[in-house]
């Protein structure tokens, strides 16, 4: 395990070691979900029948920067959908209940609580970016 770890290590790599029950978790929120998410934006835009046309063909920099993972390969995500199903899972049932909170406050027109929930995001994402701009300036 250690030269392994040496290995990886010599590549600039950090080496984190912890059991299994917790890298499937990790890897289900941080990984797997937004590529669970992805696949399931662009079936969901693709199969959208108001229109007679492809809207997809509108798609812009939003659009494709956030389901640029939806083009990884099916095989794999497969395997993987397969292979960590319990986590992946788990996860999917967290983001339906904030995606629930997000639909009833839009049903709503309750700006306040949207505000809150888009405000709690960016402040969430907005620290993730400052962390990892550190850690790379940190190197």
């Amino acid at each position: 395990m250690e030269v392994i770890a040496q290995l990886w290590r010599r590549t600039g790599s950090e080496v984190v070691l912890m059991d299994v029950r917790k890298h499937d978790r990790i890897l289900a929120a941080i990984s797997h979900l937004p590529h669970m998410i992805a696949y399931a934006l662009v079936n969901s835009v693709s199969n959208y029948d108001e229109y007679a046309e492809n809207i997809l063909e509108y798609s812009a920099g939003g659009f494709l920067d956030f389901t640029r993972i939806a083009s990884s390969d099916p095989v794999m995500w497969r395997d993987i959908a397969m292979d960590n199903r319990t986590a992946i899972l788990e996860m999917l049932e967290q983001f339906e209940r904030f995606l629930a909170e997000l639909k009833a406050d839009i049903a709503a027109s309750d700006g306040k609580r949207l505000e809150q929930f888009f405000r709690h995001s960016k402040l969430s994402r907005d620290a993730i970016v400052s962390t990892a701009d550190i850690r790379i300036k940190g190197d």
